[in-house]
């Protein structure tokens, strides 16, 4: 539509609608975050009265890798830095999920029926590995045996529900105070390709080999703090953990021949390397390029006989929040350091011969890498050791070591090694990945057992950062707004404040879209240098501290200086996905008062109607004034639209009562567009509007979203332009993950797709073909 309008009737708003229940999308946190006070302020930074507590380990545990068992005993110091009086201790029993009658196997092992069933007319059928899961969880002797738990020679009244166990204090435990306690324990390993988790052994069958990767595996201290009090929700399987910083002293007898990856740092090198190992990893840590301590020949004929002996690995590490190893003979082992400002780190990287040539091209390449990009948006990463273990956990961090799954495949028959371009990436960016949670949550300690986001979704949003500083075009699962959109489609969504036991689709909603959600904080509402600053603040506030997610709300607010309330409530708290329509243009044109050219206007706007099917077909006719011309008068010369001498008089008396800037307003000539949107889905955003103009021009305006305050479900946006508008598109580059894109362009654009033709399938079952099939000779007769 166009129109011409006067200049002083000119007055822009937005429009007003039929009244409805006023839904405000900028209305303040206030109702749903929790009130500041002396722990936590209400910028978003620890309080003057911060405090947490504090769990130190000593400990000693032997492996029976016949057994595939261990065995351990461990002292912890707990602190009491808290200003409260606690007559108990809570104590995390992590490997009680592997018991028979666990919450999680009672939960897990029960398949919908739909899972049992195959397409119609086919016999109900279920997976083998399900099955075999479902059958050696029934046989499996998992869980905690707990011998003695005492203090100062004296057994602790104990109590065990589930995954926790309460310890009775002889005496309250008084602010300032500490506790020292010893616990004995053992417990057989499960393997993890059958029963799953995130820890276990990996039997290799052809070469008689097992590889462990041990994790969760000695009584740990519950977190106690000042939001929660005591974290001790039973662990059911998706809300990880939640732990304590504190130095660990371990030492692992393992077997002679194997070598172990750790937590922390070896403090007996002379004791179980060779001379030759360690003058390989001295060499390793100011090497520009991996250094293998172990190579694959040495590890191949390790696997080849099992000693009877036994070695015992030292390592101490200080202020972690958890403690990881792996141990197998079958490990190769390569290191390089890496050192940047007050980054002093070995990169290391243990995996069997079935990872090469993937493992060793990659694997600490990646952690150094990681570090790299990490240090950027976060700070210096402050741990001496730095550790990426391939194994048969996919993916699974601890302090300075992570486990990570992805092997090249092997042709059975032919031997030859391949890996899909899906293997390569996801080995990068899973190593990328749980290495980088060395800072979300290892370091920034969140509550991953109440809020999986603050750990996966932040770490998953950095990792997406380091990926694409990886190569070009590199191919992110998570992150980029366009591959977030199917699921902000579904009807299985639940808001991203969700409990993490309680999550539907985990994948999408604690991964990807809070890193998809911070993406479009950072390149469409807040830019790059206010969002890293803020975020890169947040990290360096909460450095070996706590974080609610209220605190990082606060502080992203704080330290960018902009109201983000309704981009928390609508991306976070509510399941609204963003759904911008045009609905409409009129154009408008500033009237002149020139006669001349405001009646110029007038008739171009009737010219451009329509002829009617009557007037079109009458023009065929023969016509009287044809044949007498003598019947012309005036009017068939003028019409409405001639100018007229009064015309020219009437606007120069108008013209010369104006002020000279109204004159130059008229002369302008700009072109007026009053674009009507709809937020059909919910979740407002920004308007990235991408103008195409008469000559060709393209350029981009940005509206905040702030323009949704007054009128969330429709508004209209004027456009002023030098020369005409032809075209109009909202969010050309698909930046903030609107799920229709089909109403974002004026004039509207045909949506592409494909047919596919397939011809019918005509083979029906043949019980007597099937009968005089010749059977198959037995290929070993």
């Amino acid at each position: 539509m166009h129109k011409k309008l006067g200049l002083l009737a000119i007055c822009l708003s937005v429009s007003a609608y039929a009244a409805e229940p006023f839904d405000d999308k900028f209305r303040q946190l206030d109702e749903i975050l929790p009130t500041a006070n002396a722990y936590r302020t209400a910028s978003g930074a620890p309080g003057h009265a911060y405090w947490q507590q504090r769990a130190d380990y000593t400990i000693s545990a032997s492996l029976d890798e016949a057994k595939r068992a261990l065995t351990g005993s461990e002292q912890i110091t707990y602190h009491n830095n808290s200003p409260d009086t606690l007559s108990y201790l809570w104590v995390q029993l992590d490997q009680n999920i592997y018991k028979k009658d666990s919450d999680a196997r009672m939960m897990l092992t029960q398949p919908s029926r739909e899972s049992w069933s195959k397409p119609a007319g086919q016999d109900d059928g279920y997976k083998f590995e399900g099955m075999r899961g479902i059958l050696a969880g029934r046989d499996f002797e998992g869980g905690f045996n707990i011998k003695t738990v005492s203090a100062g020679g004296q057994p602790l009244k104990h109590v065990i529900n589930r995954t926790m166990m309460r310890i009775d204090l002889p005496k309250p435990l008084k602010p300032g105070e500490q506790f020292v306690f010893n616990i004995d324990w053992s417990y057989n390993i499960n393997e993890q390709q059958v029963l799953g988790g995130r820890s276990g052994y990996e039997h290799f069958e052809e070469d008689k080999n097992d590889l462990f990767e041990i994790a969760q595996w000695f009584p740990r201290m519950a977190a106690y703090y000042d939001v929660y009090g005591w974290q001790h929700k039973q662990f059911l399987g998706t809300g990880e953990f939640t732990l304590e910083f504190g130095d660990y002293d371990v030492q692992l007898t393992v077997p002679a021949d194997h070598v172990v990856a750790s937590t922390g740092e070896l403090q007996n090198p002379a004791d179980v390397l060779s001379a030759t190992q360690r003058e390989r990893l001295e060499k390793a840590r100011t090497a520009t390029a991996p250094v293998v301590i172990v190579t694959q020949e040495e590890a191949t004929q390790a696997e080849k006989s099992h000693s009877s002996a036994s070695k015992t690995w030292h390592f101490k590490a200080a202020n972690v929040r958890d403690f990881a190893w792996a141990s197998s003979r079958k490990f190769i082992w390569d290191a390089q350091g890496y050192k940047k400002d007050s980054t002093n780190v070995l990169a290391m990287s243990y995996y069997p011969k079935e990872g090469n040539p993937l493992w060793g091209k990659y694997s600490t390449q990646a952690i150094i890498h990681t570090i790299d990009k990490y240090n950027k948006y976060a700070f210096d990463y402050p741990y001496p050791t730095a550790i990426s273990v391939n194994g048969p956990v996919g993916g699974m961090e601890y302090p300075m070591i992570s486990f990570n799954g992805p092997r090249p495949t092997k042709d059975k028959k032919t031997g030859q090694l391949t890996w899909s371009q899906q293997t390569k990436y996801g080995l990068i960016g899973v190593i990328i990945h749980e290495v980088g949670h060395n800072y979300y949550p290892m370091i920034i300690n969140s509550d991953e057992r109440q809020w999986t986001w603050m750990d996966e979704g932040l770490n998953t949003f950095v990792q997406y950062l380091a990926e694409q500083e990886w190569e070009d075009n590199y191919p992110s699962r998570r992150g980029e707004p366009r591959n977030i959109v199917d699921y902000m489609k579904s009807r299985n969504q639940m808001p991203i404040m969700t409990n993490s036991e309680s999550i539907l689709q985990l994948g999408n909603n604690a991964y990807a879209k809070p890193a998809t959600g911070l993406n479009i904080l950072r390149e469409t509402i807040l830019g790059r240098d206010l969002f890293d600053y803020a975020f890169r603040e947040y990290a360096t506030r909460w450095k070996f501290k706590r974080p609610t997610p209220a605190d990082f709300f606060r502080t992203m607010e704080d330290a960018s200086g902009t109201d983000l309330d309704w981009f928390w409530r609508g991306w976070f708290y509510t399941t609204d996905p963003v759904d911008i329509s045009i609905d409409g243009i009129t154009e408008y044109g500033v009237n002149t008062k020139n006669p001349e050219t405001e009646k110029a206007w007038k008739k171009a706007q009737k010219d451009a109607q329509p002829i009617s099917v009557s007037e079109q077909r009458n023009k065929a006719l023969p016509k009287r004034l044809d044949a007498h011309p003598e019947l012309k008068d005036f009017y068939n010369e003028h019409d409405e639209f001639t100018v007229t001498n009064k015309d020219r008089n009437t606007y120069a008396e108008a013209v010369e009562k104006l002020e000279p800037w109204e004159k130059k307003l008229l002369e302008q000539g700009k072109h007026l567009y009053l674009v009507d949107f709809s937020n059909l889905g919910g979740m407002v955003m920004p308007l990235i509007l991408q103008i195409e103009l008469k000559s060709g021009k393209k350029y981009i305006e940005r509206i905040p979203a702030e323009v949704w305050r007054y009128s969330p479900k429709k508004i209209t946006k004027l456009i002023v332009t030098d020369e005409p508008m032809v075209g109009l598109t909202q969010d050309p580059f698909w930046e903030t993950a609107d799920i229709d894109t089909s109403n974002n362009s004026w004039p509207r654009k045909v949506e592409q797709s494909r047919l596919e033709l397939f011809k019918t399938e005509r083979d029906k079952v043949n019980l007597m073909r099937d009968f005089n099939t010749p059977l198959k000779k037995d290929e070993k007769k």
